[in-house]
């Protein structure tokens, strides 16, 4: 059976990186590790490691991509929780099973990991990410 590891990440869309770190980095003092580009996702993301997971402030670089309509709609905010898994295809079957409505039913591969997204109104309103690391 699937299982879930840890919260991977906690991703905030923001409208300007280097503004939204003032508050991340200024007043909290989490320490920014990288900043990059990511041209499959349309944005640009900040890592900021907190414990084992991290804070990814992500900055569309396209307002017709799925985070900068999110920007556009609702401003900045919490985009989506980030669950870490053992087994996503396991996982995704087993939600399926249980009615989960889901964005993806089938995970996404990309450099390093696989993900796959819940549809928020399974999960209380909270857009989820599953995410299986693959290296």
């Amino acid at each position: 059976m699937a299982k879930v590891k840890k919260i991977n990440h906690i991703a905030v869309v923001v409208e300007d990186i280097q503004s939204s770190l003032a508050f991340w980095e200024g007043a909290l003092g989490i320490k920014l590790e990288k900043v990059e580009d990511i041209p499959a996702q349309k944005a640009k993301v900040a890592f900021l490691p907190v414990g084992e997971g991290e804070v990814e402030l992500v900055q569309p670089t396209d307002p017709e991509s799925g985070t900068g309509k999110f920007l556009k709609e609702r401003g900045g905010g919490m985009h989506h929780l980030c669950l870490e898994v053992d087994d996503i295809a396991g996982m995704l079957a087993q939600m399926k099973e249980k009615g989960v409505r889901l964005i993806n039913e089938a995970p996404l591969e990309m450099e390093g990991r696989k993900i796959a997204f819940i549809h928020p109104k399974s999960a209380s309103g909270v857009l989820v990410e599953l995410y299986e690391l693959t290296r």
